[in-house]
């Protein structure tokens, strides 16, 4: 494995990234995507599309392609060594959401430089193992599917519809992280023979200890029922108009039925995901709520943020959207942190349900 300094190219990309990160879920700055039609899901491209890593450093796998126009931007940030759904999001410069983009992602462990240098994108000591991660050798690639937000028009709730910046894709991989700490992150878009590059956010692998997991007993909570509200179903969901994944005390029915439980708050939800995956439950719980209860569970104490909810409290949530799909038992056998579709939420349930 060869070593390289990183060259003028990847530094303007890496200042690049640090000053576009926020833009895809900066809400005044963000633009509709203009869709003119229905936005379908599609398959990852082969991992042949895209230049092997073949032990070059993060910074040589950049170098082989011009910068990229697009923001590429983490969709979640809770990550366990092992594998991972890593999803995100792709915007152009005007934080419009770009749904046909082909893309991989590389990966490559940044080293500490002191014991300080624990937390990304900070000065000083940070900043060094920014660059040094450049230098180390990278993984990939990691060929991004997409997977469309968008449901039938009698599931499709007033809070998405009305909602100019609502999502309707999400990207997502699947990444194998080896090791705890700091990961650096390029992404290539190919178009054509071509490729562009730029650099996401990184993140950190193993910081977010207590989230319930594939495998663990989910933690019993009770969630409130119309019964509880007097009636007013305002004040246990911000969906316009209110979905129905609401009817059932999550304790009353753990361990007598599988599960589907929704963190999400359509109203407040600043990546603009919530909307669009509380209408994708409702559509899913259409064709399943028979075999599994559904239940979303808003994010804020009387909807009012920036008070969390104690049963977001008691799964150690550090963001929203959250799915956990629970078996009759009571183990969690999905857990999925951002956007999901169709497809893949009526996969989670089929495991629980027999299909």
């Amino acid at each position: 494995m060869r070593r390289v300094h990183t060259n003028a190219a990847a530094a303007c990309l890496l200042a690049g990234a640090l000053l576009l990160a926020g833009c895809g879920s900066d809400d005044s700055d963000t633009a509709s995507s203009g869709s003119s039609g229905p936005v379908e899901s599609r398959p990852a491209p082969a991992k042949a599309e895209f230049p092997a890593a073949d032990g070059r450093s993060l910074a040589e796998v950049l170098e082989s392609a011009k910068p990229s126009e697009l923001v590429i931007s983490p969709a979640a940030m809770a990550f366990e060594r092992g594998e991972n759904r890593f999803p995100f999001g792709v915007f152009d410069k005007g934080g419009a959401p770009v749904d046909d983009a082909e893309v991989a992602l590389y990966f490559a462990k940044v080293p500490k430089v002191n014991e300080k240098a624990e937390k990304p994108n900070a000065k000083g000591a940070d900043a060094r193992a920014d660059i040094k991660a450049l230098e180390e050798p990278a993984n990939g690639p990691f060929p991004a599917r997409i997977e469309s937000l968008e449901t039938e028009p009698a599931f499709r709730a007033l809070t998405t519809s009305d909602d100019p910046n609502s999502a309707t894709t999400v990207y997502s991989t699947d990444v194998g992280f080896p090791a705890d700490g700091e990961w650096r992150i390029a992404a290539l878009v190919k178009d054509g023979d071509e490729y562009s590059a730029t650099l996401l956010p990184s993140v950190i692998v193993g910081n977010s200890p207590g989230i319930p997991r594939v495998g663990d007993k989910a933690p019993v909570i009770h969630t409130p029922t119309p019964e509880d509200a007097g009636g007013d179903l305002a004040q246990i969901t911000t969906r316009i108009p209110p979905d129905t994944q609401n009817q059932v005390d999550f304790a009353d029915a753990y361990g007598k039925e599988p599960i589907v439980l929704l963190f999400a708050t359509p109203q407040f939800c600043q990546s603009r995901v919530c909307g669009p995956v509380v209408d994708v439950a409702e559509q899913v719980k259409e064709a399943y709520g028979d075999q599994a209860a559904f239940i979303h569970m808003e994010i804020y104490v009387d909807n009012d943020p920036p008070k969390t909810r104690p049963q977001v409290r008691a799964y150690n949530l550090p963001s929203e959207p959250w799915l956990f799909v629970i078996d009759e038992e009571g183990t969690i056998t999905e857990a999925l942190e951002g956007a999901f579709g169709v497809e893949e939420l009526t996969r989670a349930v089929e495991k629980v349900t027999g299909g």
